[in-house]
């Protein structure tokens, strides 16, 4: 399983293509092949996978059950705008509009890596995520 690090700002162009960066894109594994799994994530932001790492998420949820109400709701809600997509040639991938507009994403967009995900955020929903002065950040350490 990767274990994706790093924050990368990035453009977004009016069709909804993003170009991978360069040092995020060398820690994809190779048997990927590309091929990814984006879906819509907590707090406003998109999730990408590796359709092997998406396999492993989704058999999380075989566990939950479709008779309880609440658990069927997660399950629809988690695995809503799941798309396939493939790194292009150019190193892009193309964000379905409807994720876009879930997370807000115009122009700007932060790739944000960690685990077995990447994240990625409108500019300005990330800077309101990350927006925590030291104390707060030392307070949050202590109580997590």
């Amino acid at each position: 399983m990767p274990r994706y690090i790093g924050e990368y700002d990035c453009k977004v162009d009016a069709k909804g293509r993003v170009v991978v960066p360069a040092g995020l894109k060398k820690q994809i594994p190779k048997e990927a092949g590309g091929e990814m799994v984006i879906n819509r994530g907590f707090d406003k932001c998109l999730t990408l996978f590796t359709r092997a790492d998406w396999d492993k998420e989704v058999e999380k949820l075989d566990g939950l059950s479709t008779f309880n109400k609440k658990e069927r709701q997660f399950m629809r809600l988690f695995n809503s705008g799941a798309t396939e997509l493939s790194i292009d040639n150019a190193g892009r991938i193309l964000i379905p509009q409807r994720l876009m507009e879930y997370a807000e994403i115009e122009n700007d967009a932060v790739f944000y890596a960690w685990g077995n995900k990447i994240e990625i955020w409108s500019k300005k929903h990330h800077d309101e995520q990350m927006a925590i002065d030291a104390d707060e950040f030392s307070d949050l350490a202590e109580e997590v």
